[in-house]
């Protein structure tokens, strides 16, 4: 199996970005060359990318922070995720005909939070402000920006989707078509938006004329989202969750999001001797696999808005029950009982770090790509579909509650080694974002890569990728080889070839920081359009 990468891994000294598109890691490394933090330049990056890949991200998503201040010698954690209106209730879509969350629509939409995130994490600790830091992304909607072959896919995939309103079709598919690559797509609303909140800030978004805008769209398609609940709403500073493997720490973000589940997953693995047991192999992948089909079911069973319920964080990651789990893996079987969700989910994840040592890990999504499928009329705001992550069993812990956050899958994450940062990474990908970090993790602790080599290295996906897939159904890129997947069938997984560098592998991004020798290597992934820049 071939192990070297396409590119090698950047090298830099004083600061590094890495997204996954380009235009976004100019901005971003341009923003530390003209004296901007880490923290600046994440937020000019992840504005362009707002704009530059809209399938993926929006102003209308949801975001979520770990930063790393090195003057405290601290790791913070923000929440930027927003909340179900107010009206809305289990009753409420009941009455409304509906027997199951609507996956896409007006009632998928929970507050947007990233705006606000933003805000908070520039007045704390940011050195430039949104009007500077959003000019980038500005030029870039007004003026316009080749499409890249992997949006005009997208919009192509979401062609029907996208017809259903004006205000989406006018601005995705000019003139009636879907741009190919290279045609230059022009978002002058957009650049209205962001000129706004440029000027005006969070303000602009939660107590002015764009939420007006942004509930006028969602009522009129049978939305419940009022400007009380965009005004109620917050971001959360929180704690982190941590394990160690192997010596490392791996910080993950605590309910509601997975982080729980990835902690899990790797305490798992850490009993196992995953350097014997080889990188690539069938006996590797289907202990992984294993140790996922665990984990999830307690993420399904447990995770939610943490105001709102019991989550048992403590024992879902300590050492004890991850044993405890460990002894239930069949070396020589799979686990086929249960079923699960579809997955999918279009989200960027990028990272940055700045000559002081500050280090940010960004992760920023709308759910599903395009969202919900609506946009807010004159501000070219596409809207999320979080919401559908809700379940109308009046039972669950993760069901419908009025100004209630849902289960997320977003997971930025950081490994430390001896309490300062090592490396800063990530990856979207909805249900696999889990699974990409335990990838992610062996192939830099077990495997020793370097960041480029551990973001390209042939990757597996388990769990169903659209409705149309059978439960557990697994997939390989075809660099994992052919009698791998042979094994893995023999061991009872469904498992399948998926096309090559394909997305439902993720797009993960990371930052080493290399403290002995005084240098930093990213590494950005090939299955999407991003580079780590730095100088």
């Amino acid at each position: 199996m071939n192990l070297v990468p396409g590119r090698p891994s950047t090298l830099a000294v004083e600061g590094m970005v890495a997204t996954p598109h380009y235009l976004a890691s100019v901005a971003g490394l341009r923003t530390l060359q003209a004296g901007g933090n880490a923290v600046d330049a994440a937020i000019a990056a992840n504005a362009v990318l707002t704009v530059v890949y809209p399938h993926m991200c929006a102003l209308g998503g949801d975001a979520f922070f770990l930063i790393w201040d090195p003057s405290e010698s601290c790791l913070h954690a923000l929440n930027g995720s927003g909340r179900a209106p107010a009206a809305a209730s289990i009753e409420a879509l009941a009455a409304a005909g509906h027997t199951t969350m609507p996956q896409r629509g007006a009632l998928a939409v929970t507050v947007p939070g990233t705006v606000h995130a933003w805000e908070t994490v520039l007045d704390r600790f940011g050195t430039f402000g949104l009007g500077d830091l959003l000019q980038p992304a500005i030029a870039y909607a007004e003026r316009g920006f080749p499409v890249s072959p992997g949006l005009s896919r997208a919009i192509e995939q979401a062609k029907p989707l996208l017809e259903q309103q004006a205000a989406a079709a006018r601005q995705f598919l000019p003139g009636g078509r879907v741009p190919a690559p290279g045609d230059i797509l022009r978002q002058p609303d957009l650049a209205s938006a962001l000129r706004l909140i440029a000027g005006r800030g969070a303000d602009a978004f939660y107590a002015g004329a764009i939420g007006e805008a942004i509930v006028a769209a969602l009522r009129a398609h049978g939305g419940l989202m009022s400007m009380d609940d965009l005004a109620a709403h917050r971001s959360d500073w929180v704690e982190p969750l941590r394990t160690t493997y192997r010596g490392v720490e791996l910080v993950e973000l605590p309910p509601n999001t997975q982080g729980v589940t990835a902690l899990q997953m790797a305490n798992i693995m850490e009993g196992f001797d995953v350097p014997a047991l080889g990188w690539g192999s069938a006996a590797l992948i289907h202990r992984c696999v294993e140790a996922k089909k665990l984990a999830f079911p307690d993420r399904d069973r447990y995770v939610t808005d943490p105001e709102r319920a019991d989550v048992p964080v403590n024992r879902l990651i300590s050492k004890a029950y991850a044993a405890e789990l460990r002894q239930r893996i069949d070396p020589e079987r799979a686990w086929v009982e249960g079923s699960e969700a579809p997955g999918g989910g279009d989200t960027v994840y990028l990272c940055t770090v700045d000559r002081s040592g500050m280090a940010v890990s960004l992760i920023q999504s709308i759910f599903q790509g395009f969202g919900c499928g609506l946009v807010a009329a004159g501000t070219g705001i596409v809207l999320n579909n979080r919401g559908a992550s809700f379940t109308l069993d009046p039972a669950a812990a993760n069901r419908l509650e009025p100004r209630k956050r849902p289960l997320h899958t977003l997971i930025p994450a950081m490994l430390l080694r001896d309490g300062r940062p090592w490396v800063v990474m990530g990856t979207m990908g909805g249900h696999g974002q889990a699974q990409t970090h335990l990838q992610l993790l062996l192939n830099l602790v077990d495997f020793g890569m370097e960041p480029q080599a551990a973001v390209e290295a042939p990757r597996w996906v388990s769990g169903r990728g659209t409705p149309d897939d059978p439960p557990h159904v697994l997939y390989l890129e075809p660099g994992l080889g052919a009698d791998t997947v042979t094994a893995l069938r023999r061991l009872g997984h469904d498992a399948r070839t998926s096309e090559p560098q394909s997305s439902l592998m993720g797009h993960a991004q990371m930052i080493e920081i290399d403290r002995e020798r005084g240098i930093l290597r990213g590494g950005a992934d090939p299955r999407a359009d991003g580079y780590a820049l730095g100088w």
